[in-house]
């Protein structure tokens, strides 16, 4: 019987594969190589790093990180070794999704605009990317896509060059891997000097690595209202975050914009699929069952009165209020890692269903577009 090595936040794990291996569940930072000494799989996330100093001498074959990045896996040495290794690409994307829709309406309200009278700029239009693309063009938005990677593949005509983005774009969208060299380096993408770029009036937000951001740039720029405001939820120096630059945020969460209960169970799937397809395991179609149900699954809204876009904030807001992980994080910021640990239920859009009274077919054509199961009275 083989063993594996699991992160215990991994969630709707538990008792799947104990019928088949020996599994050890530790937190993600009290992995060690001893603990690996005599595994042959690991299971993880963003808080093991899988590097030489881990694997070195351990009986490890496979890796299974049940998120989408896996910048924490050193590759080149699992490749070197014989290392097996896998993600879970887009197991999020939907969640992240939602994060962006209920953060823009957020900064629209608080500052007096609607979305769709504005620009937005997706850095990085993979498969969440691609999410927030329909999100944008759902509300009416223009876009600009810059995605250097697509752009050589598929041609330049449905992409722009970074400076433009920067310089055109209301609000700018980082959904880019971590890549710390090379043609496609994006450490430090936004820095000193492309920051003085960004449109006068423009916004920033990042939900994809914190190292993409230069964080002290960031709060210099901030600090001096060259750009109006910032979205972080992902830091460099993560759980060590800049308490400063947390103050002059618009919003500040603890990297969860793809911590939805369903993106979860999609890491957790996927993670458990590629383990059993590596070791023959009888689990290759499994999917986590039991997914808790929202707390409130059905509601209801009258639109008289209001614009498309109140309704669309009253219903996003429903599934997904951003303000509440901002004020959790601000209450104790001392506190990221428990606040990422206890995070709760939280359902993206098509497991609610919305009965909409005196509301536009245009509403009720946005939020079906949207995801929600909508019911017009």
């Amino acid at each position: 019987m083989i063993t594996i090595v699991s992160d215990d936040k991994i969630p709707f794990l538990k008792g799947v594969l104990e019928p088949y291996a020996n599994v050890v569940y530790l937190p993600g930072n009290k992995i060690d190589n001893n603990v690996l000494q005599k595994a042959d799989a690991l299971i993880i996330r963003t808080r093991t790093r899988c590097n030489e100093a881990l694997l070195n001498k351990t009986s490890v074959k496979f890796i299974a990180t049940a998120t989408i990045g896996y910048d924490h896996i050193d590759t080149q040495y699992c490749n070197s070794r014989g290392i097996t290794w896998t993600n879970a690409p887009g197991c999020n994307s939907s969640s992240v999704m939602q994060y962006i829709a209920s953060a823009m309406l957020r900064i629209a309200a608080g500052n007096k605009f609607v979305l769709k009278d504005k620009t937005l700029g997706i850095i990085g239009v993979g498969n969440v990317g691609s999410k927030v693309e329909k999100l944008a063009e759902t509300l009416g938005m223009k876009l600009l896509l810059n995605d250097p990677p697509r752009a050589r593949r598929e041609g330049k005509s449905h992409f722009t060059d970074f400076d433009t983005v920067l310089s055109e774009a209301d609000i700018i969208t980082f959904h880019v891997p971590l890549n710390m060299t090379g043609d496609d380096k994006t450490w430090h993408l936004v820095n000193e000097q492309t920051m003085k770029k960004i449109k006068k009036g423009g916004w920033l937000i990042n939900s994809s690595r914190g190292e993409v951001v230069d964080n002290n740039a960031l709060k210099t720029f901030l600090s001096a209202g060259i750009i109006s405001g910032a979205v972080l939820d992902v830091w460099e120096n993560e759980p060590a975050i800049d308490f400063q630059l947390m103050e002059k945020l618009f919003l500040a969460t603890p990297h969860i914009a793809g911590y939805s209960t369903d993106g979860k169970a999609n890491g957790t799937s996927m993670a458990v699929n590629a383990l059993s397809e590596y070791f023959d395991l009888p689990l290759k179609n499994w999917h986590a069952g039991n997914v808790p149900l929202p707390s409130e699954p059905v509601f209801s809204i009258d639109g008289k009165g209001k614009s498309d876009e109140d309704v669309i904030w009253e219903a996003v807001m429903h599934t997904y209020d951003i303000s509440s992980d901002d004020n959790k994080l601000r209450n104790s910021p001392s506190d990221f890692e428990k606040l990422r640990g206890s995070y709760p239920i939280r359902r993206e859009f098509p497991s609610f269903s919305v009965n909409l009274k005196n509301c536009s077919g245009n509403s009720k054509n946005i939020l079906a577009k949207l995801g929600f199961n909508v019911e017009q009275l």
